[in-house]
């Protein structure tokens, strides 16, 4: 039986690079955003019914996330249809990439939103990418086309770093590049230990 870590963080935390150490330490990583964004892909199977309910954001044969977003903000009912619609693909799409790596020791489960989501009681163990505010921001503003305005309403739907940060079971620094390295060994060395 595989352990299940779900790895999250706030946006600018590192959690794309913290991801990356584990899939080079040859652990199966589950990204949601990516997942995500091949259903929402031409050909992918979100764009049909995401396109019945939101028409205008059907652009080249796939969705168009930005004006996704926009009819979002015009309707507050509109993100619970969405996710009824998208959340049950992404859920089957996690469950057959487990019992695929079901021969794995680990499985990484990258959820940006998992505490949110309430996804932490689907996982053994929790292992958040943390940094100090200042080099978040200034990695989140370093984006194309990021915007103050844009990050506080990013950083004001996501639960704060200090919370998340309380219920993890570990925490990965990603002040450097090194730290985070020796976290993630730790962690899984741990993991094998107890498996």
């Amino acid at each position: 039986m595989s352990f299940l870590l779900g790895l999250t963080g706030s946006i600018g935390m590192g959690k794309s690079t913290t991801a990356q150490m584990f899939r080079e330490r040859g652990c199966p990583v589950w990204d949601a955003d990516q997942v995500v964004h091949e259903l929402y892909g031409p050909g992918g199977a979100a764009v049909a019914p995401v396109a019945r309910l939101f028409p205008s954001a059907l652009v080249d044969g796939g969705i168009d996330r930005a004006e996704l977003k926009s009819c979002i903000a015009r309707d507050p009912d509109a993100l619970s249809r969405l996710e009824a619609v998208v959340h049950p693909m992404v859920a089957a799409h996690r469950d057959e990439f487990i019992r695929s790596h079901g021969d794995a020791g680990l499985i990484v489960l990258d959820i940006p939103l998992l505490f949110e989501g309430n996804m932490a009681q689907r996982c053994d163990g929790v292992a958040v990418v943390s940094t100090d505010a200042e080099t978040q921001k200034a990695r989140v503003m370093a984006r194309p086309g990021m915007t103050e305005e844009t990050f506080r309403m990013i950083l004001s739907r996501q639960m704060p770093d200090a919370e998340k940060r309380a219920r993890a079971d570990w925490i990965i620094p990603t002040d450097t590049l090194d730290g985070a390295r020796q976290a993630i060994d730790a962690i899984c060395q741990e993991i094998e230990q107890n498996a």
